[in-house]
């Protein structure tokens, strides 16, 4: 029986506000402009936003303060559910289109995206299965591959989207979660090869995927369509210098760099707080990580132990890949800064997933 609860971890709820307050400040600053132009109304982004991260500071109160073996009982559930809204968003006339992806649900400008639910149901029963069955995870037939799997078709459910930012997402961290339980490096390295086909096989099926790899490679050679992004993205960071150009004064939001206040938020911050603002966001990031970890190796049972593995996966493999991209480091993959970017379902989940981790911190060893 685990211990009675403790406070929950102050350095991650310190970090979480901090980084949620900057993210708020930064969805104004980036989005202004854009919003002014739109809709005639500057504060258009930042109130959703505001809105957004209230019904997610909620869900994460009531999380850290719910004891996180109940979502044991209901993970099956969530991920079927998850699984039937992949498929619904699919369907023509009732997934919506954005951004060339159709990966949303709703009405108008209010939506929610399946696969962002997704990322933490899988998380949530990967958990649960592995908790129970470990003692099989080493036998690749009866232990690995039921659990793959399912990752497996939910990943090809939101490639269908297509959306392979979230996607790869999903895959790190269940991954992760899958390596912690004890899975055989043989294994996961027979399939990682299995993958790097499959990768490969993806881009030569969607030629765009091939034009944003070689545009990763020398973004120069196409300055004006598959560069354009990553040229813009660099154009932003690299006269921000050591302490940026100030707040509200990036140069690049005024319609040269795409999605300022979602996929590049991080450009604009570099450019307006500088190389220092960026280090303090990314060592915000490290000590959540970091937090994450501890509560994963300290908690009182294996669900929990997986279950803080997998959030936290789901944190560090997104902050690496968005920012990745936007330093020039990946190919643009459209995929948000955890907390940070504009966005309603990635934030309202992600803080959700985070009062877990932070009810599971309460009951560490």
């Amino acid at each position: 029986m685990a211990k009675a609860r403790s406070a929950p971890d102050i350095w991650m709820l310190a970090a979480i506000g901090l980084i949620l307050t900057i993210g708020l400040i930064m969805v104004y600053s980036a989005s202004a402009v854009l919003a002014f132009h739109e809709f005639g109304d500057r504060f258009y982004y930042v109130k959703r936003q505001l809105l957004f991260a209230g019904l997610g500071i909620g869900a994460l109160i009531f999380t850290m303060n719910t004891h996180y073996t109940v979502w044991k009982k209901w993970a099956p559930t969530a991920l079927l559910i998850c699984f039937g809204l992949l498929v619904l968003v699919l369907i023509p006339g009732v997934g919506v289109v954005r951004g060339g992806a159709r990966s949303w649900l709703g009405i108008s400008s209010f939506g929610i995206q399946p696969s962002e639910f997704m990322k933490l149901a899988m998380i949530l029963f990967l958990a649960k299965w592995l908790s129970e069955k470990q003692q099989t995870i080493t036998q690749f037939t009866k232990g690995l591959m039921p659990p793959l799997g399912l990752v497996g078709l939910a990943f090809g459910l939101i490639m269908l989207q297509p959306d392979l930012g979230t996607g790869a997402v999903m895959l790190g961290a269940s991954l992760m979660l899958i390596f912690t339980a004890g899975a055989r490096m043989a294994h996961l390295g027979g399939l990682a090869l299995i993958g790097v086909a499959g990768f490969i096989g993806l881009i030569i099926a969607a030629p765009y995927r091939l034009k944003r790899i070689t545009s990763f490679l020398d973004p120069w050679a196409d300055p004006l369509d598959g560069g354009y992004q990553i040229i813009q993205s660099l154009l932003a960071i690299g006269p921000g210098g050591l302490v940026g150009l100030g707040l509200g004064m990036s140069r690049q939001k005024y319609s040269y760099l795409p999605e300022p206040q979602t996929d590049f938020i991080f450009s604009i911050l570099a450019e307006e707080l500088g190389f220092i603002g960026g280090v303090a966001l990314i060592l915000l990031f490290l000590v959540v990580v970091w937090r994450g970890v501890r509560a994963a190796i300290a908690a009182p049972d294996t669900f929990g132990s997986l279950l803080a593995v997998g959030i936290t996966g789901i944190v560090g493999v997104q902050v690496l890949i968005n920012i990745g991209v936007v330093i020039g480091m990946m190919p643009v993959t459209g995929i948000t800064l955890p907390l940070v970017s504009y966005g309603g379902s990635s934030l309202t989940l992600l803080l959700t997933a985070l009062g877990i981790l932070l009810n599971i911190s309460r009951y560490s060893r």
